[in-house]
This record gives C-alpha cells, sequence and structure tokens, in this order.
C-alpha cells in the first residue's frame, strides 16, 4: 500500500518512530515532511498528504501533529477527504470499518509512541464495511 504521511514540529518524533515500522509492513512511504522540529504551519502538510490521497498517488494518508485535531480538521476541509483522528485501536478499528476513512489523524503529545503502532496496524489492516456504512457516508458528499 502506498502512503503519504506528513506532521508538523509538534508530530515529527511520532512520524519519525512510525516510518520504519510502516516499511518493515511492506508500505511504500511517500513522506512530505516536516523533517525536523522547526516551527511550522500543519495545515501545510495536511494539503499535500489530502492532494495525494485525493488524486490517487496515495492509497492512503497519515498526519500528526501535538493533539492531531489541527491536522484533523484541515484534512476534512478537503474535498474527497474523510480524516479520523483516533486514540486507540477501537476508533482506528471504526474509523475504517464503518467510516472508510481515508486519512488517520495522530496527536504525539497525547499518544504515546506504541500506542501509535498499534493504531496504525489496525487502522491498515480493517477494510469497510459496505451496506449500511456506504449509504451514511454517501451523505458526507466525499465517496
Amino acid at each position: 500500500m502506498k502512503i503519504a504521511i506528513g506532521s508538523d514540529h509538534g508530530g515529527f518524533a511520532l512520524k519519525v518512530v512510525l516510518l520504519p515500522m510502516l516499511q518493515d509492513l511492506g508500505h511504500e512511504i511517500d513522506d512530505v515532511g516536516c523533517y525536523d522540529t522547526g516551527s511550522v504551519d500543519y495545515p501545510t502538510f495536511a494539503d499535500i498528504v489530502c492532494k495525494r490521497v485525493s488524486a490517487g498517488n496515495a492509497d492512503c494518508g497519515i498526519l500528526i501533529c501535538g493533539t492531531g485535531i489541527g491536522m484533523s480538521m484541515a484534512a476534512n476541509k478537503k474535498d474527497g477527504i474523510r480524516a479520523a483522528l483516533c486514540s486507540d485501536h477501537y476508533t482506528a478499528s471504526m474509523s475504517r470499518e464503518h467510516n472508510d476513512a481515508n486519512v488517520l489523524c495522530l496527536g504525539e503529545r497525547v499518544t504515546g509512541p506504541g500506542v501509535a503502532e498499534e493504531i496504525v496496524k489496525v487502522w491498515l489492516k480493517t477494510s469497510f464495511g459496505g451496506g449500511r456504512h456506504l449509504r451514511r457516508i454517501q451523505l458526507f458528499g466525499t465517496v
């Protein structure tokens, strides 16, 4: 699977933890930045990742900031994006199974690296359930 991943300075350290895990799982990674802890604006990176996902240049995206809230809000402004801020394996699973989320948002300052790795693994392996859930997400206008 091709995954576009981006972070701001507040999510950089968690991104560094997730990159080798994603590669070890066999995924192709498109790291769009940021590349250090210097202050940057999170909407810039949300925009790049979401454009890659919407255009079909990535199968899904992962966005990381300090809390995950800013990235989630910025991503959900983009056409064709269903971004989910997840803090545990259950929300990760449900965001895919029920909502067909195509962007996962994480907060480095609220989710530890071990939990974040488990969230990502569950999110990537969970499939969309379709059925009544498809009808509901079609009401979003972003399918």
